[in-house]
This record gives C-alpha cells, structure tokens and sequence, in this order.
C-alpha cells in the first residue's frame, strides 16, 4: 500500500478498518512508500500494517520483511 498514490484520499487507518473482520485480519499489509523516516515507518505502523519497505526496493529488504510478515 503506498500512501502517495492519487486514490489514496482517507488516512491510512481507513483504509484498513475492514480488517477489523475476523475473516480478514490475517492479511499481511505491507508499506511500499518513498517516505524512510523512522516516523514515517512508525505512522505505518500504528496505522496497521505490519512493515514498513523505503522505495526503492531492495529484494533483500523486501524479503526480509516478508518472511517476517509471513512466520
């Protein structure tokens, strides 16, 4: 989910407040954004997603984050 896409309109929260069904709160969330400040991987965070990946993307780190994500 990358915040600075043009439909991202709401705060990030919003658009993850269906995962608060039960059927879909295992969905690993993942943010992909240009923003790689710690406070920007923080606001990620509490708005509930489960990493955090600074653009560009590093495989390494990308995968990394999913194996973590996925255990």
């Amino acid at each position: 989910m990358d915040k600075h896409r043009r439909d991202m309109t709401k705060p990030l929260d919003r658009y993850l407040s269906p995962l608060d069904d039960p059927a879909l709160a295992n969905i690993p969330i993942l943010a992909m954004t240009a923003n790689a400040f710690k406070e920007d991987e923080e606001a990620a965070i509490e708005a509930g997603m489960q990493a955090h990946i600074a653009k560009p993307i590093d495989i390494n780190v990308m995968m990394k984050a999913l194996t973590n994500v996925l255990k």
